[in-house]
């Protein structure tokens, strides 16, 4: 596997190295439709194709990785596959916490966990909990996360923050709402990798996003691998990012 220094010293470098990776993880169910499989196993394969995507981050030295597991609309599947789903996470994420967490890597779940069994919450907890004080690869893993709620459960912490006097409406701008926003503490996504061939973020990130990279690749995600992981990192590179500026050198 290609190294970060090895890519430093192979290309002209017009953006320094991202800090921060975000992965849109689409292609489980037509990757199993394909095989003539059930999406279930679409979805294992899913699993594993993420835990290689975690450790090449590692490995990499990435500072923080984001996982978009399952949206905030995923809900609108089947019954029977979103309870699987569920099952999966649950019995994936207590079997690799200890993994995780020998490897120095910092577990947060981002997104509304109120609607989740009380099994996957204790999981959730007891996971996050193990992990706190690890300093390695940040890994936030979305699950049940919309861009969308996560600008209204903003708006609705600040609301009450004006409501209790604590602050006035005149004061809020871009640094205070960031404050509430998810991923708050952390580096700014530098890259969005989506796999699956569709083009759209499908209301991932929508505040964090807005002034990061987009890489496409037609690869279905359970078929996503350090190649492709570290090809996107290689255009990342080869980018010169200006964040609005008109400024043309």
């Amino acid at each position: 596997m290609t190294n970060k220094k090895y890519l430093k010293n192979k290309i002209d470098i017009l953006s320094p190295s991202p800090k921060h990776v975000a992965i849109i993880m689409d292609g489980n169910r037509r990757w199993a439709k394909k095989r003539g499989k059930l999406h279930i196993t679409g979805h294992q394969e899913g699993m594993k194709s993420a835990k290689r995507a975690i450790f090449f981050a590692k490995n990499y030295h990435l500072d923080v990785l984001t996982l978009y597991a399952f949206s905030s609309e995923n809900w609108n599947r089947s019954n029977k596959e979103v309870s699987s789903i569920m099952n999966l996470f649950t019995k994936t994420l207590d079997k690799e916490i200890y993994n995780l967490h020998q490897k120095n890597i910092k577990l947060k779940i981002i997104g509304d966990t109120s609607k989740f069994k009380i099994k996957l919450q204790n999981s959730i907890n007891r996971s996050e909990k193990l992990t706190y004080n690890n300093c390695g690869l940040m890994l936030n893993i979305a699950v049940n996360y919309g861009g969308r709620w996560d600008i209204i459960q903003s708006v609705k912490k600040i609301a009450k923050k004006v409501k209790d006097g604590f602050l006035q409406p005149e004061q809020i701008n871009e640094n205070i709402f960031y404050q509430y926003i998810c991923m708050n503490e952390l580096a700014p996504v530098d890259l969005v990798i989506r796999t699956g061939g569709e083009y759209r973020i499908s209301n991932f990130l929508l505040w964090q996003i807005a002034y990061s990279e987009l890489f496409f690749t037609d690869v279905l995600w359970p078929d996503f691998n350090d190649t492709i992981f570290e090809n996107a990192i290689h255009v990342f590179l080869k980018r010169k990012r200006k964040f609005g500026s008109s400024t043309i050198s």
